[in-house]
C-alpha cells in the first residue's frame, strides 16, 4: 500500500444506539500526493468520516487505513503522521499565536524552526500578530494559525474539515492557494466542504449525502456524465414559474438556482426550448427568458441526490 494514502472500505457509523445512521458503507481511496475533496451539505457525514480517519472515533464496521496503517490497530502511529484541522476553531483562545504553535510543536516532539520551511509562507502572514491571543484573531487569521498548527510536525496526510466555512471570500481564495503549494510538496490532502465551487479546485471529489457516497471522480468527469439537456429559465414571477413547471407532466426536474430556475425534461429527444416556452405561455408568464446551459457540479449533485432518493424509496417499498 502506498505510504501517504487513504483507503476506506465499507465504513459505517451510527449514533444514538444505532437509531441514527451517519455513515453508510462508505468506500473511497485518496492517492499519494492527491488533493481530494469530500463534498456535501451539513449532516452528510463528512465530519464523522474525518473523526474516524483521525482515530478519535471508532466505526461500527468497515476498515480505514491512513498512510498504510490501520486506524484502529495503529492509531498511535497515525496520530504522528496525520495533520488535522477540525471545522470548529479548536486552538487555545487564551494563548498567543506563537504560544499555540510552540505548544503543538512540543506535543509532536519538534520545534517551529525545524519545520519552518513547510509553514513559512503561511506563518509569514500571521507573524505580525504572533503576540496576539488566538481568540482575538479574525476568521482568516484563525484559519491560517490552525493550518500552521496542523502542519507543524510535517504530516504525510493532511485532513481539513470544512476549513473555509465562515471566512470571507478573499480568505477562502488565499486558503486554496496555500493548499496548492502544500500539495506541490507531496502532502496528501483531503478537504471536506459544503461549497460546490470549491469542488472544482480538487483533483478528484466524492459527493456525499445522507452518509452515502454518490459518486467519486474528477469534477470534469462528473459534469460530463450529466445525462440529457439542462435549461435555465426566469420571468417576472419566478416563483409562479417554478410552481407551473413543477406541476407539468413533461418536466422531470425543476429547482431554483440563483436568479434562474434549472429544468430538465422527461423526454430528452424533444425540443426543450419549444416545450418550455409553450408551458410558460400556457400559464400567462411575461418577460420569459429560457436558454440551454451546461450543467455544473451543483446540477450533478442535485441529480445524484434525486436518484439516491428514488433508489431508497424503491428499496423500502419492496
Amino acid at each position: 500500500m502506498p505510504e501517504a494514502s487513504i483507503l476506506v472500505r465499507d465504513l459505517s457509523k451510527t449514533y444514538d444506539k444505532g437509531s441514527v445512521l451517519a455513515v453508510d458503507k462508505v468506500s473511497f481511496e485518496v492517492k499519494p500526493g492527491e488533493l481530494f475533496g469530500l463534498i456535501g451539505a451539513d449532516g452528510a457525514g463528512k465530519s464523522t468520516i474525518f473523526r474516524i480517519l483521525t482515530t478519535v472515533l471508532l466505526a461500527d464496521s468497515g476498515t480505514a487505513h491512513m498512510a498504510g496503517f490501520d486506524v484502529v490497530r495503529d492509531y498511535r502511529k497515525i496520530r504522528n503522521l496525520v495533520g488535522y484541522m477540525p471545522g470548529k476553531f479548536s486552538l487555545y483562545q487564551d494563548l498567543t499565536v506563537r504560544e499555540n504553535l510552540e505548544f503543538f510543536a512540543t506535543v509532536f516532539g519538534t520545534t517551529i524552526d525545524a519545520n519552518m520551511d513547510l509553514i513559512k509562507d503561511i506563518y509569514d502572514q500571521i507573524k505580525p500578530f504572533s503576540g496576539r491571543r488566538a481568540g482575538k484573531l479574525s476568521g482568516g487569521m484563525k484559519q491560517k494559525l490552525a493550518l500552521c498548527c496542523a502542519l507543524i510536525h510535517k504530516p504525510a496526510v493532511l485532513l481539513l474539515d470544512e476549513p473555509t466555512t465562515g471566512v470571507d471570500v478573499v480568505s477562502r481564495k488565499e486558503f486554496w492557494e496555500m493548499l496548492k503549494k502544500l500539495k506541490a510538496q507531496g502532502i496528501t490532502i483531503i478537504v471536506s466542504t459544503p461549497y460546490m465551487d470549491e469542488a472544482k479546485l480538487c483533483e478528484r471529489i466524492a459527493l456525499i449525502q445522507n452518509g452515502r457516497i454518490m459518486s467519486v471522480d474528477t469534477p470534469v468527469n462528473i459534469i460530463k456524465s450529466y445525462p440529457g439537456k439542462l435549461f435555465a429559465a426566469k420571468s417576472n414571477d419566478i416563483y409562479k414559474l417554478l410552481k407551473d413547471f413543477r406541476a407539468h407532466p413533461e418536466i422531470e426536474s425543476c429547482y431554483a438556482f440563483g436568479d434562474y430556475i434549472h429544468i430538465t425534461l422527461k423526454d430528452p429527444s424533444s425540443s426543450g426550448l419549444e416545450v418550455l416556452n409553450r408551458i410558460a405561455m400556457e400559464n400567462n408568464h411575461s418577460n420569459v427568458q429560457i436558454k440551454e446551459i451546461k450543467p455544473g457540479i451543483e446540477d450533478s449533485f442535485i441529480l445524484l441526490m434525486s436518484q439516491q432518493k428514488d433508489l431508497v424509496q424503491l428499496t423500502t417499498t419492496k
